[in-house]
């Protein structure tokens, strides 16, 4: 078996934490049951570049369970559990490619390395994986036949590669079920983001300025929970509706060179590049916290932080202090990278229970369909969705109502009126 690891004596250790998130993953675990019986994923190679954590752990042996053969490799360079990647490796027999604060020479050295599996289907967040094959000749990955997309960020880079013609395959977009983004994304992120922060700064949040950069779905999550922990949170955004949607729900709206001048704690989640820039490094008060949980760090213009500063140091784990030529600091967290994943533990197993739930039934749909599927980038079906919903409601213990004969004639009809 083909992996390179941290350290293999980290796989016990490892296991235990696995079996913990399982424990607290019940669709995932009614999906497991189904796929041990059908095996719908029989002899498909999956290739993953996903985050390397107990929850990814625990979909890796859903999609074994359903036959797959299997290479993961991490998706960000700091978010590998180094020893979930052991565990996995030694304990499932998966060729895993991944170490915590690997450079980026081998963080693409591992996605070459998964590539060499030749997937049928790719499973990719952030979609480094499928930029990767696309810079490749089109005949040396032509057997692939679908994949999945987990983030934002990486259906944002898909949907331009197909809307310029080039888009080689068909992706399912997982990030876009609202079994996903509705809790994935609000919930998970709004809370180990500020575990993140919390973790790697044992700062009080109660009374400071918070700054949220966009208000999507992630930022939504993390204005509530930063509210909940008594900031007072200010929301950047370029979007008007989405502003009108932050000013509604009880945050201060403004331009971010307004803002730099009072905020503590700075926080982008837009998934687009240099949104904290050179003028508002400048404008920051000393002290000022910048910290990102966007997929990628280009969030923030680190180029231009460095170039403003005469010294830096690692002053805490995951906490880079740059000294101003003004003398002014300004503390940078995890290399700008997803803090919630570089210095905390990433989303609850609990809520990555439905977003990887519609992963492994994304790779069988695309599995049973491709061959009608066009080169496109496609919403997870409304029957998976809607079906994990109910799946996530009977492990909770949550019944709900349903139509009667009557109203749905109701809803269906344009005759009756008041």
């Amino acid at each position: 078996m083909n992996y390179d690891v941290k350290d293999f004596k980290l796989a016990e250790k490892g296991a235990l934490r696995i079996e913990w998130a399982r424990n607290n993953m019940p669709v995932l675990a009614q999906v497991s049951q189904r796929f041990a019986k059908e095996k719908p994923l029989k002899g498909i190679k999956v290739s993953a570049c996903l985050h390397v954590t107990t929850e990814t752990a625990v979909l890796m042996e859903v999609l074994k369970t359903g036959g797959a053969q299997i290479s993961l490799c991490a998706s960000n360079p700091l978010s590998t559990q180094d020893d979930v990647a052991a565990s996995l490796a030694k304990h499932l027999g998966i060729c895993v490619f991944a170490i915590k604060g690997e450079d980026t020479k081998t963080y693409y050295k591992h996605i070459n390395a998964v590539l060499k599996n030749r997937p049928d289907i790719t499973m990719d967040d952030g979609a480094d994986l499928v930029s990767t094959i696309h810079q490749r000749s089109p005949h040396e990955h032509n057997n692939i036949i679908g994949g999945t997309e987990e983030t934002t960020t990486g259906v944002i880079r898909l949907r331009a590669l197909a809307a310029a013609g080039k888009l080689r395959y068909p992706i399912v977009a997982v990030n876009d079920a609202q079994t996903k983004h509705f809790f994935d994304n609000r919930y998970g992120t709004g809370q180990s983001t500020i575990d993140g922060i919390i973790r790697a700064t044992n700062k009080l949040l109660a009374g400071s300025n918070f700054v949220v950069c966009g208000y999507g779905w992630c930022g939504r999550g993390l204005a509530m929970r930063a509210k909940g922990m008594g900031a007072k949170v200010f929301v950047i955004e370029v979007d008007a509706l989405k502003a009108l949607e932050a000013t509604m729900d009880g945050y201060e709206v403004m331009p971010i060179a307004q803002v730099a001048k009072i905020g503590d704690i700075f926080v982008t989640a837009t998934g687009d590049i240099n949104v904290i820039r050179k003028e508002h490094f400048i404008a920051m008060k000393d002290g000022a916290i910048v910290a990102n949980t966007g997929h990628f760090n280009v969030e923030i213009d680190i180029g231009a932080l460095a170039a403003l500063s005469k010294k830096k140091k690692i002053i805490r784990d995951f906490v880079e202090e740059y000294t101003l030529k003004t003398g002014k600091k300004i503390y940078l967290l995890a290399e700008g990278r997803l803090i919630n994943l570089a210095s905390a533990e990433g989303h609850p197993a609990s809520v990555m229970d439905m977003s990887f739930a519609n992963q492994a039934l994304s790779a069988e749909y695309i599995n049973k369909n491709h061959k009608v599927l066009e080169r496109e980038v496609y919403g997870v079906p409304e029957d998976i969705d809607k079906n994990i919903a109910v799946l996530k409601l009977k492990s909770m213990g949550i019944s709900i109502d349903t139509l009667t004969k009557e109203q749905k004639k109701y809803l269906s009809s344009w005759e009756m009126g008041t």
